[in-house]
């Protein structure tokens, strides 16, 4: 077999072949190409978007849900419509105990603050945290590090500053750990400076960390609750803890079990989960028009064939008759389909490639991009590629069959 594959003979016969019929197997090759082609750049945009999507949420456990107080929609147990609500430390206690599931409810308190570092200024989102943060919205550390229970327990003026507050705090290449900035007229010890990712990034302005005890003090809101973070456990529904909550906090709070306006929330795992599906169903349409456009193609190829051997019958009926074999001339028709199918799948992969590199330097780049690095796999190719030259084969077997099933001497009647 290897011998017959590097036969000049068997070469020549098949570029004769091709070069009788140009221009139906022109059409033929960019048919095939087409469909390798659409299958890789639907492929690598797919990655792209799903690259894009993780970046987004890259820095939060998506398995959450942010749940904060607002004002009663209805009267309830002697209550007028309209009551203020404020959460508090004990709710959060609460929830601990009540509700099943869950990984970590995290207290936040959120501000602006005018802050001061020498001769410049700037208006910042300040946000009192605990050390537990970290682990729900990773905070990707450039330099120190992020609060710790030390700085709840002590109340400490500490802060943690974003790499945007940096470049317009401090001078260029200063070292900001263990200076010190002016956060309403208050002196804070910088221990810690990250970059932000995309979600729940401060915007232009950026953000300040502080711990929890300290902003309490500072800002005089005692026992005092601005919103929480709530994190399931792998397997838990954040959907049914969402509603677990809100119904333990309207019994907590007097508050009608009807009312859906006196609690704010915003699921972000049921967010996320709606993404991954679309996500996932695009991957599977994707396959799907891809192979389907490629299965087309490859019976193209193989009504060309079928053209051929129809053409060629008299050839073939001449050389069955001076001694080829019948598998050698099913040899031939194969490699010649297997062939044509290969140089198909080898330009449809490298266009796709260039078309996918000129998306990625037009729309995958700037902070606002659709895409992040569309590529695909090198084993999706190497699958893409296998399964052109499985179809291939299979389908030279059939004009193959034709080619050998004529009798020698009906062959040489045939005008």
């Amino acid at each position: 077999m290897i011998k017959f594959l590097f036969d000049t003979d068997t070469w020549q016969e098949i570029y004769s072949s091709i070069r009788k019929n140009k221009v139906r197997t022109g059409i033929t090759i960019i048919g095939v190409m087409w469909g390798i082609f659409l299958l890789v750049v639907l492929l690598g945009a797919a990655k792209g978007i799903e690259n894009n999507f993780n970046r987004l949420f890259g820095d939060f456990a998506t398995n959450s849900v942010f749940v904060w107080a607002q004002q009663t929609s209805k009267p309830f147990k002697g209550f007028q419509e309209g009551k203020g609500i404020t959460l508090k430390m004990s709710d959060l206690e609460n929830i601990r105990n009540e509700i099943k599931g869950l990984e970590f409810v995290v207290p936040r308190h959120q501000t602006q603050a005018l802050t001061v570092n020498k001769f410049k200024t700037g208006t910042f989102g300040i946000f009192g945290d605990y050390p537990v943060f970290d682990k729900v919205q990773k905070r990707n550390l450039i330099y120190g590090r992020f609060i710790n229970h030390n700085d709840i327990v002590e109340k400490k003026k500490v802060c943690v500053i974003e790499e945007e507050i940096y470049k317009q705090l401090f001078d260029k290449d200063e070292f900001p750990i263990g200076q010190y900035i002016k956060i309403n007229d208050i002196n804070y010890n910088v221990v810690g400076m990250y970059k932000e990712g995309q979600m729940g990034s401060g915007g232009p302005q950026g953000n300040i960390h502080i711990p929890f005890t300290t902003f309490q003090q500072v800002y005089n809101r005692g026992d005092d609750v601005g919103w929480m973070m709530i994190t399931g456990k792998p397997g838990f529904d954040i959907t049914q803890i969402e509603a677990d909550v809100k119904l333990l906090l309207k019994n907590l709070h007097n508050v009608h079990p009807e009312d859906d306006r006196a609690f704010g929330s915003f699921n972000l795992g049921d967010i996320f989960k709606k993404v991954s599906e679309f996500l996932l169903g695009m991957q599977f349409l994707t396959w799907f028009v891809g192979l389907a456009t490629l299965i087309a193609g490859v019976f193209a190829i193989g009504n060309i064939l079928l053209i051929t051997v129809k053409e060629r019958t008299k050839e073939i009926g001449i050389r069955r008759a001076i001694g080829a074999k019948p598998w050698e001339i099913k040899r031939q028709i194969i490699l010649e389909s297997v062939f044509l199918t290969s140089i198909a799948g080898a330009f449809g992969i490298i266009f796709g490639g260039v078309v996918l590199m000129i998306i990625d330097a037009t729309l995958g780049k700037g902070e606002d991009r659709f895409l992040t690095n569309p590529t695909v796999d090198i084993p999706v190719i190497l699958i893409a590629a296998l399964t052109l030259v499985v179809l291939g084969t299979l389908i030279g077997l059939i004009p193959a069959h034709t080619a050998v099933s004529i009798r020698p001497i009906e062959a040489l009647r045939e005008e």
